[in-house]
């Protein structure tokens, strides 16, 4: 479960500069179920770094396939991938299938490690009493954030790839966030870091949104009133659980909820990083 899976695809690129502006998406794809979908609107998308939660390794339910290999591949990008979960039902012990977070550049990417939180919710974990069959989703594993650098023409970015628990309190999840805000605090303050995925609740609220303030992050997209997740049934407007914060001499612009896309039970996000003026 501590192994962190790599792929080169992006060409080389040769500048003397950082470029003036980057593009981020931030997407939880649902495993990569309808992944033809994924990867037609990141195409488009044209991104410089993917932020991807919930990406398929080795499942039957998405064809055996490596899902984050896949769309670095088709799309000619970095990437790292790793494992939040051992998708008990999905795989068997000769060939075991895995679940977990990806992020994707078009620069190089270094020093790849995963943040287990200490404190996590017991719901997934496999019962004597429980068949392995797929509606009780048993797995070994726990929540992750999976931190990475990319080497940006010589200047060096920090991104924060969360995934939060679903089965649990907010209060849970604000203690993964203070986890990561911990790690954050042994950085150098100067240097732009990126905080963004799957939260599982608002973390436009208070509690969460004070740490993150207080932090010095501030949010990249800014929609207060655009779900991005759809509701389940007729008469719900969808939830707001998926945000990205940047902190650091950057400055984030253009802040999307791209709410027509289908591909997954979430939208994609996206935002174009600058550096700030002095």
């Amino acid at each position: 479960m501590r192994e962190i899976l790599t792929g080169d695809f992006a060409p080389n690129r040769w500048l003397v500069w950082p470029p003036s502006s980057l593009r981020i998406v931030d997407w939880n794809i649902n495993r990569g179920e309808k992944l033809p979908g994924i990867i037609e609107f990141l195409a488009g998308a044209n991104a410089d770094i993917l932020i991807l939660q919930e990406a398929d390794l080795n499942a039957r339910r998405t064809h055996r396939l490596n899902v984050a290999e896949e769309i670095a591949r088709k799309l000619q990008m970095n990437y790292v991938f790793g494992r939040e979960f051992e998708e008990l039902v999905q795989g068997s012990k000769g060939s075991p299938a895995y679940h977990g977070q990806a992020t994707l550049s078009r620069w190089p990417i270094s020093n790849p490690r995963l943040i287990r939180f200490s404190r996590q919710s017991n719901f997934w974990q496999p019962r004597w009493f429980l068949p392995r069959v797929e509606p009780f989703q048993e797995r070994l594993g726990g929540r992750i954030a999976l931190v990475i650098e990319i080497n940006i023409a010589g200047s060096r970015l920090l991104i924060y790839n969360l995934h939060l628990e679903s089965r649990s309190n907010d209060d849970l999840r604000l203690s993964q966030v203070q986890e990561v805000l911990s790690d954050v605090a042994r950085q150098d303050h100067q240097c732009p870091i990126v905080i963004a995925g799957d939260f599982n609740l608002d973390a436009s609220k208070a509690g969460v949104a004070s740490a993150l303030s207080n932090a010095g992050f501030q949010d990249a997209i800014a929609a207060p009133r655009t779900p991005t997740a759809p509701g389940h049934h007729l008469f719900e407007s969808g939830s707001k659980i998926d945000f990205a914060f940047v902190r650091g001499p950057i400055r984030a612009a253009s802040g999307r909820v791209h709410n027509q896309v289908t591909a997954s039970d979430h939208y994609p996000i996206s935002f174009t990083l600058t550096a700030s003026r002095s």
